[in-house]
Formats: C-alpha cells, structure tokens, sequence
C-alpha cells in the first residue's frame, strides 16, 4: 500500500508568513538548543527572541500527590535546563523559567514581554493538546500569535497513511510505508547556529536562577547515584558511544546483563537529543550497508516504533484515557478484590518468587529505568500470570519510568495485555522461566538485583523452587523467607488466563497455528 501524507504538515518549512518585534520560544518536551523546529523558526522570524521553560503545576501537583515527592524526572529536567540556560546565555540569550500553570504563565509572559508569537513543538498528549488550546485561545485574546511545529517525531499524526487514506493499525505495513515515504529532507537538522544574534538577555525581572527541588516541592532522587547522563552534552555522549556498537544492537539488545541499548530514551523523552540525528544516522548506516547495518536497520525500526504510538495516540486518543484500542477487550473480568490487590502489591514489590521479574522490577524502583525485554516479560506476567487489569501496571510505570511517555507506554502495555493494535495475540504467554533462561542464560542480571540467590547453580536461578532442599541450603536461600516462594503456578495460570480472554474469542478468533503456545 502506498503511503500517503496529509499536505499541511509533510513538508516543513511552514509558512509562517510573518516577522515579529518580538517571539517567545516556549520549551516543552525539547530541551535542547540545536536542531529544534520552533527555536529555528522564531529566530528567522523575529528580531528578538526570549526562551521560556515552565514547571507546569498541573504536571507536578498529581505526581506530589501520588507521594513522588523524589522524583528522578523532575530532577533529570532541571538539570538539563541549567545547561540549557547556560548555553542560551553564551549565545547573547538566556532562559527564563518560571513555576506556575502553563496556560496562564506563558500568556503572562507573552503580555509582559509584549511578543507578538509564541513558538513551541507539537506534543501528542490529550492533555497537552487542551492546554495548548487554552493557551493559543489567551493569546489569541491578547493579539498574539501561537505557532507550532513537528518536532518529536519525524512523521506524524497525518503523514503516513494507508492507500485508504486511513491510519494505520498495524505496525510491519506502517513501518514500511514511513521507509517508502522518507528523504533526507524529512531528517535534515533545523538550523539554529546561523539565525543566534535574534536572542535577547533575559530581562532583569526575570533573571533568576532555575528554582531549586527544594522550591518546586520536591527532594533530591538517587539521579547522580545511579549516574544517569542530563542535558544535550549526557545525550550526546551516550549516542556517540551507542554509534560505536550499534552493528552489535540486533544482536545484543534483548539480553539485560550486556549492553545493548542505547540508553537515551529518557534523552529522547525531554528531547535534549533530536530524534532526526538518530534516525538520520541509523537511516544512512543502513543505505551504507556493510557491517553495521543489520544492528542499525533494528535500532531505526525501534525509532519508527515510537512514531507509530505518536499516530496511534493522536487518532485514537481514548487509548490514553485507559480504554482498549479494540473495544472488545473492556469486557475481560481481572482479578480484583483481595486477592488482585496482593498480586498487584507481590508484583510492585519484586516479590512474585519468579527470578527474572523481581529483578526487573527492582531494576525500575532502584533506578528507573527497565530494560525492553523485561519491560515485556513483566507486564505479560502481571496481566496473564497474575490476571491484574493492565491499567495498573501501566500507571505504575508511569509513575517509576525515568523515560515515561504516555503513547509508547500505553502502546507496550495493550500490546502485552493483547488489547491494543497490533499486540501479542491473547493465546500466546510469555513463560516467565523460559524467557529468564533464554536471555538471562548465566544469570548476570538476575544475581546483580537478587544477590540472595548468587549462589545458586545456573540450572535452578531461574526457578528456585525446582532446586533440591540440600543445593538451596548450600546456597543459603530459605523459600518463603530470603526469597519468595511462587506466587502462582505459571501453568495454572495459563490456563485460568485461557478462560479469562474467551470473552473475546468469538470477536478475534485465534486463527494462527499453535493457539495456546507460550513463548
């Protein structure tokens, strides 16, 4: 099918059709001051140009009130915006950065600044979309101009379209229509160095300096502990040492105790990095061919991943809103009551007595981040093993995920539940043991979170229980009381998770070979 892109968002450059005294750049999800859409267009388009970042309140009240009162995000963004600042104000600019709600802040600034345009970057979030809407509605009060450009993704909403004219459901053909479709113009940088002399200090009202954790409600994380790279200088060393291995990506990325990620997708999440110098890299080494290009041909399709939940989101925003992305699905009955609560609690609490998910979940609560393969293994685990509604795992990673975004996030977890475009068919559960021994096989990853089960022998890490009494003396692990004992039976379970997902069997029918088949 041929791919077909919506013409008034295809080909940048937009037509703006105006120059202003003065423009506001308003900082979102883009923390960076190279190859950005927005801080390009309004330094060619106005003669002076202030930079704005606000720590939006109706964004950080919710996570206080989850108790995230340390909380890594935030941290990782103030960080990134100090260097930020600093290098605005080398370039003869600054930033200015305020605490407040942003659909009152922003048309405070712009009508104390008296700026003609705002300018910022598209972002895909309902919520962000109402707030925007708000926003452009004040300034629109107030005679003044909101400009927005794509620049989190390289095609989005309307551009990659099925030979219908219709969006995409499923993810090979999507894919194959973003390759058919895409030219060094859709990744060229959006130059910023050139147009730099239209910045303007900050003025002296504002000149002060990013508001401390402490000031915005929150206490420091364990952020410098667990050494995670912030700002565009972090992004840009971890993505020039993933260039140097990343022929080795395909191979290497499904086993949690190598490196194999290229670990910037927090980067990619407040966009200190731009993800066109990562698809415009990972897109030439596999023209290039040769070594590298089977490893990078696997990176780019994990970057066209991300541009299809964009899409997904934005024509069907109710997936964000917790409904299934096929209907049929909201009829599934999960565990609840006492029981689900406990399985919940044992599953957030690396205490389900399966290796390789407590080690992933302690992984995420210890430092915020989760390898893709485990990210899988322990939602399937949650919602098939232990048939909890996949809405909880979903906030819970929202809430512990340095790198949390709402359509990648929501696409993962309907994929693992089955309810969401193209997902693992609901049949098909993932053996939380096998999968540990295929990907974990030497238990590197495992012994690094569970130390407690170090000692034992390869053959039993990855199911203590099947261990005779006198090897789990040896190794000093007490079931039930240094580990956890199983919390359900894998087979039991699924069986009872066969039983679950009939309600949807008459509406999607397991027609592929080996229905009921494990992986």
């Amino acid at each position: 099918m041929q791919a077909a892109a919506h013409p008034a968002t295809s080909r940048p450059p937009y037509r703006i059709g105006n120059t202003f005294a003065r423009g506001l750049v308003w900082f979102r999800r883009d923390l960076r001051a190279t190859d950005h859409a927005a801080l390009h267009y309004a330094l060619r388009h106005c003669a002076q140009v202030w930079c704005v970042f606000v720590f939006d309140r109706d964004i950080l009240d919710p996570l206080l009130a989850r108790g995230l009162q340390s909380d890594r995000r935030v941290e990782f963004i103030r960080q990134s915006l100090v260097e930020l600042a600093g290098t605005l104000a080398a370039a003869g600019g600054g930033l200015i950065v305020l605490h407040g709600r942003a659909q009152t802040a922003i048309p405070a600034l712009a009508r104390a600044l008296e700026v003609e345009a705002v300018f910022a970057n598209h972002d895909y979030e309902p919520a962000a979309n109402a707030r925007d809407q708000a926003v452009r509605q004040a300034l629109s009060a107030q005679a003044c101009a909101l400009f927005t450009f794509k620049d989190q993704a390289v095609f989005e909403r309307d551009e990659i379209l099925n030979g219908q004219g219709k969006p995409f459901a499923v993810f090979t053909p999507y894919k194959n229509a973003w390759l058919r479709t895409v030219e060094p113009f859709d990744l060229r940088p959006y130059a910023v160095e050139p147009y730099l002399p239209a910045l303007a200090p900050v003025p002296a009202a504002y000149r002060q300096p990013v508001p401390t954790l402490a000031q915005l409600g929150f206490g420091a994380s364990n952020l410098a502990e667990i050494a995670m790279p912030t700002g565009a200088s972090g992004a840009q060393a971890l993505f020039a040492e993933f260039v140097e291995r990343m022929g080795d990506y395909g191979r290497r990325r499904d086993y949690p105790a190598l490196r194999g990620p290229s670990y910037l997708s927090v980067h990619l999440r407040f966009g200190t990095i731009s993800i066109r110098t990562l698809a415009r890299t990972a897109h030439a080494a596999v023209l290039r061919g040769g070594a590298d290009s089977a490893g990078a041909a696997v990176w780019l399709s994990e970057l066209i991943w991300r541009d299809f939940y964009f899409m997904i989101l934005h024509h069907h925003p109710r997936v964000g809103a917790g409904a299934a992305f096929h209907p049929a699905y909201d009829a599934i009955r999960w565990q609840d009551g006492d029981t689900g609560e406990r399985y919940f609690r044992a599953w957030c609490d690396a205490a389900t007595g399966y290796p390789l998910v407590d080690a992933a979940m302690l992984q995420i609560r210890q430092s915020g981040y989760m390898h893709n393969r485990l990210r899988m293994v322990t939602a399937s685990f949650l919602v098939k093993d232990l048939g909890v509604d996949w809405r909880r795992g979903e906030q819970y990673f929202a809430d512990q995920l340095n790198d949390f975004d709402l359509a990648a996030n929501n696409g993962g977890w309907q994929w693992a539940a089955s309810t969401g475009c193209d997902a693992q068919p609901w049949f098909r559960i993932f053996n939380p043991v096998t999968q540990s021994q295929k990907f974990d096989p030497q238990g590197r990853f495992i012994r690094k979170y569970l130390p407690q089960l170090a000692a034992l022998p390869d053959k039993y890490l990855h199911a203590p229980w099947t261990a005779p009494e006198t090897v789990l003396a040896e190794a000093g692990v007490r079931l039930g009381d240094n580990y956890p004992r199983p919390l359900v039976q894998h087979d039991v379970a699924r069986q009872q998770t066969l039983r679950r997902y009939e309600v949807v069997k008459q509406v999607v029918k397991p027609e592929v070979k080996g229905a009921g088949a494990e992986d």
